[in-house]
């Protein structure tokens, strides 16, 4: 359980001027260092005000499409294309020199005493090169998809990845992955550690994405236009590695969660003695509830399955009724990433009974003895071995697939995988059923997801849809997340694996191994062919995000 007092940060987001897509950073003299790929501008940028200077200002062509950028022994360094440059800081004119071109373009650059590295989307490498010769001295395979930008600290490479949504550390004599956070912002596309003095070092990362926005435009009617518009900033990456727990979480939020009933039947209805059941959150390594309260009604609280559930009662229940009912809590979330690896998985101890008997078995309408299921549970896995592999080459195989899309119901399995179109539920269904089927453990988990913008704190925001993922059962080390369908970002793949063991700090847990809401009547369960929630009320879920929280670097069981 993660500590109940968090550092509260009062992160400074940065802003460049004018800028349009930030990749490469740097910091040099007190300022940050940024190429503007767009642009072509080489900027500067007071940190503490946004003031912004464009440096190159004779040669800011040269620069459009630039990705990388280092600074190191009075010369600047960048690429473009296939193409590395070079710039004499001391003369201070930017005129760019080449200094090494290559086969296939290379996106980010960092220069290490007499080594530099270069970073290749297309090639999927990250190469390495003797500053005086030229002359590549080896490769390392690069952890992500994406476009990565690179930087290096002592003995360590950082990379960022646009795709992945991930910072990963690097060993810089290997290229092994150490371990790797989460970014609490889509399309990561450069780092840089600032030094601070006897604070240590904040590694901040610049982002580069389009934003959706309303436009009054006067000369249209209607008036109001849907537009997109480029979005760039720098914003510290705060996180902490626990290596024994095998996990990082990184950019935390202080969270404010409400779930509401509004009693509003479709049908005369009367209910005598009716218990209305809705689970709290879930505590978990990367979730924390500080406080609950109630809404509208008083609640008492149960504990089922080591989760908190608030019960509301009502001793005559009827049509004619108007009520307004239940709870909000205010919760600590973080981005985790679980750093397990198929080696981690080749001895695992025996799998206890009772979860297969729970978790083994088609107990939410899977098709799990259709033939087409049969056939796809074998293909997925193939002859793999490795319970880690497994999952990981089942979900490709639901990805290669099913494409997303909305449906008013949700359909089993069987019908799913034929259809070749599934809701993140269907999604979730396929994978269950298969996982099930090759022998791994798994459950349904999830609720809901805060809209992911944590820039816009204080501000009432409603999620559009609720969600479910699913959790696979790793003997020797407990519940593993996997997403059920936002990783499926190309037809055919790659894929990227962010949420492959990972969440990111806007998934609400909730409801694990237990409905999240459940009415009784005397005691007894009403079933939903009798009497369905959805017919006696509308719920409203609102989030609104107080301030960013910083990982302590200690646990308490």
């Amino acid at each position: 359980m993660i500590s109940p007092q968090p550092s509260v940060v009062n992160a400074k987001t940065i802003r460049p001027i004018a800028a349009s897509s930030i990749y490469g950073i740097v910091f040099h003299e007190g300022f940050i260092w940024a190429i503007d790929s767009h642009n072509g501008y080489l900027l500067q940028i007071d940190p503490d005000t946004n003031n912004t200077t464009i440096l190159n200002n004779h040669y800011w062509s040269d620069f459009i499409g630039a990705t990388g950028l280092a600074i190191t022994d009075d010369v600047l360094w960048f690429t473009n294309r296939e193409s590395v440059y070079c710039c004499s800081l001391r003369t201070r004119d930017f005129a760019p020199q080449l200094f090494l071109r290559l086969r296939d373009d290379v996106d980010g650059i960092a220069v290490w005493e007499s080594t530099i590295y270069l970073t290749s989307q297309k090639q999927g490498k990250i190469f390495i090169y003797d500053r005086e010769s030229q002359a590549k001295i080896t490769h390392f395979y690069a952890p992500g998809i994406g476009v990565e930008n690179i930087t290096i600290k002592n003995e360590e490479i950082w990379l960022t990845d646009t795709l992945e949504q991930t910072v990963y550390c690097l060993d810089r004599a290997t290229g092994e992955t150490i371990f790797s956070v989460l970014t609490p912002f889509v399309s990561p596309s450069g780092l840089a550690f600032k030094n601070d003095g006897e604070d240590g070092e904040t590694l901040y990362v610049a982002y580069a994405d389009r934003e959706v926005y309303i436009r009054d435009n006067p000369n249209a009617e209607p008036n109001y236009e849907l537009q997109y518009r480029d979005r760039t900033f720098i914003h510290p990456l705060y996180f902490h590695y626990y290596p024994d727990r095998k996990y990082a979480l990184s950019n935390g939020y202080l969270v404010e969660m409400s779930y509401t009933e509004e009693i509003s039947p479709l049908d005369n209805t009367e209910i005598k003695d009716l218990a209305w059941r809705i689970a709290l959150p879930a505590e978990t390594d990367r979730q924390k509830i500080r406080e609950v309260q109630s809404i509208g009604l008083p609640f008492t609280e149960e504990i089922k399955d080591g989760q908190r559930i608030a019960v509301f009662k009502f001793d005559e229940f009827n049509a004619r009724q108007r009520y307004i009912f239940g709870w909000k809590a205010i919760l600590e979330v973080w981005s985790i990433k679980y750093q397990i690896q198929p080696p981690d998985c080749e001895d695992l101890p025996q799998l206890r009974d009772e979860y297969r008997q729970k978790y083994l078995t088609d107990n939410d309408n899977l098709a799990m003895d259709t033939e087409v299921i049969i056939q796809a549970a074998e293909s997925a896995v193939g002859s793999e071995t490795n319970l880690l592999r497994q999952v990981y080459s089942i979900r490709n195989y639901v990805y290669d697939k099913l494409s997303y899309g909305i449906k008013p119901h949700i359909d089993t399995p069987d019908i799913v995988i034929k259809r070749g179109v599934g809701s993140c539920g269907e999604y979730l269904g396929l994978l269950l059923a298969l996982c099930r089927l090759n022998g791994i453990v798994c459950r349904t988990v999830g609720r809901y997801k805060c809209p992911g913008d944590p820039l816009k704190r204080n501000i009432p925001l409603q999620p559009d849809f609720n969600h479910v993922w699913m959790e696979f059962y790793l003997p020797g080390y407990g519940w593993l997340p996997m997403e059920s369908n936002p990783d499926d970002l190309f037809e055919g793949g790659p894929y990227p694996t962010r949420f492959f063991m990972g969440l990111a700090w806007y998934h609400a847990e909730m409801a694990k191994d237990i409905s999240f809401e459940v009415i009784t009547s005397e005691g007894v369960k009403i079933d939903k062919e009798t009497v369905s929630i959805g017919e006696l009320a509308i719920n409203h879920i609102e989030f609104t995000i107080l301030s960013e929280l910083q990982p302590k670097t200690e646990l308490i069981d």
